[in-house]
């Protein structure tokens, strides 16, 4: 043999050599992205997100959780967006503005958000000059989970579900020339109409007999303390806070009105998610997939370590994981372990976004006149509710068959004091209250 014939006989066997080697780095890594993208690696990358970033705000409340949890867990990111941010709003007041504005205007392209806003956003029921922005309510974010706090001037009554003794107190307090205060969060909002349907239920007319304010979540504390209300309704960690500065007392969880109840929503403007429709059901995903995570017990610990950090609600631990954890002290020497209305991420559909509850909200607001009579709000939730987007979403994650909903109505709804709800007759329901800004 040749030296020119041994050093091509060499060469083509180093090449020979490294082509295997290069071949089952190459079948390793494609291994790899198979465990990673069951879909096909290729198939993932072709079909990514049009973007990888989105603004997202947030109220300091629990039920933000998931959003949380998708950042710090970098969620997000394993869905393609990790430019994510999700910022701080200071009221949800700067929510609706911020989202009228959109990132490209400096403001933000979706929400932790209070289920009516969209709805309210989209009609243009509470923009300025009532020019609509149209929204999409992508996701619910949880059930049950806030709750009514009462000041402690009210300790002797232990107010709870049955709000006639606060009636004939507040009606004491009126007689001797002093205001009677409940504050909310947002006006049409679901803490609104949460305070609203418990003192109505009691026969307090909320725009008659006491005069019902606005105030952001986190101030809500700080403003029971020097006196500024009565009672207030919002999520935690506040109504906890209340009782750890011995201020107040929590009469009831709203799940105590009604059971299992919707709360907060997952939004996104319309024109972000039609824009960039794989971006938002990227988006959608990762929420969903942190949802599922908050709402395993072993995790719900954590869940309050990473809601009581400094750019989430920024308050000390012990305010949130008692009730993270379904501890129920109510400051009455009432414990509840485990409570029945502790706030639910995922369990019992609660990520779904129903269409009845939707009208729900809207029925309500009508009944409160945020709403005209005959207002068509079947219509918008059409345009509004994007649970076709969910079933998609949850299809690509796997969900099992039991946790997605046949339907998109829950069917007929109980309150506490015996109200009946029945999404194919909300008229009905409009009728049967006593109290209300409009004629059926």
């Amino acid at each position: 043999m040749t030296k020119t014939t041994k050093e091509t006989f060499t060469s083509r066997k180093m090449n020979r050599r490294q082509i295997l080697k290069a071949g089952a780095g190459t079948a390793a890594l494609l291994a790899a992205a198979r465990v990673n993208f069951p879909a096909g690696a290729f198939a993932q990358a072709a079909s990514g997100p049009e973007v990888t970033a989105a603004k997202l705000g947030f109220i300091a409340l629990t039920d933000a959780s998931p959003l949380f949890v998708a950042k710090e867990k970098g969620i997000f990111a394993k869905y393609g967006m990790p430019d994510v941010s999700v910022e701080k709003q200071a009221s949800w007041g700067t929510t609706r503005d911020n989202l009228v504005l959109g990132s490209e205007g400096n403001g933000i392209d979706g929400a932790h958000i209070l289920t009516p806003m969209p709805y309210l956003i989209s009609s243009g029921k509470v923009t300025q000059n009532n020019v609509p922005t149209p929204m999409y309510i992508m996701a619910r974010l949880n059930l049950n989970g806030q709750c009514i706090s009462v000041a402690k001037e009210y300790a002797d009554l232990k107010i709870g579900v049955d709000t006639k003794p606060f009636k004939t107190a507040l009606e004491a307090k009126k007689a001797s020339g002093k205001s009677v205060k409940a504050a909310m969060t947002f006006p049409g909002g679901t803490h609104d109409l949460w305070i609203r349907y418990w003192l109505a239920a009691g026969g307090i007319d909320p725009d008659k007999d006491i005069e019902t304010i606005v105030v952001p979540p986190a101030q809500m504390v700080a403003n029971m303390k020097v006196g500024t209300m009565d009672a207030f309704c919002v999520c935690e960690p506040w109504n906890l806070q209340l009782i750890h500065q011995e201020i107040g007392y929590t009469a009831i969880t709203t799940g105590e009105l009604w059971d299992k109840h919707p709360e907060k929503s997952f939004a996104l403007r319309a024109a972000y998610a039609d824009k960039y429709p794989k971006a938002a059901k990227a988006l959608l995903m990762a929420v969903m997939e942190a949802q599922q995570w908050c709402e395993k017990a072993e995790n719900r610990a954590e869940a309050a370590e990473i809601c009581a950090k400094r750019q989430w609600i920024n308050v000390p631990v012990e305010d949130v994981t008692d009730r993270m954890k379904g501890k129920f002290d109510y400051g009455t020497g009432r414990v509840v372990e485990n409570s029945p209305q502790q706030m639910s991420f995922w369990a019992d559909h609660a990520s779904y976004p129903f269409k009845s509850h939707d009208l729900w909200f809207m029925t309500e607001d009508m009944r409160w006149g945020k709403y005209e009579a005959g207002f068509d709000a079947k219509s918008l939730i059409e345009k509004v509710n994007r649970e076709d987007l969910w079933r998609e979403a949850a299809k690509d994650l796997g969900v099992a068959a039991v946790d997605i909903p046949t339907s998109t109505s829950r069917g007929t709804e109980t309150f506490f004091d015996g109200k009946v709800f029945d999404p194919a007759n909300p008229g009905a329901y409009l009728k049967s209250l006593s109290i209300k800004r409009i004629e059926v």
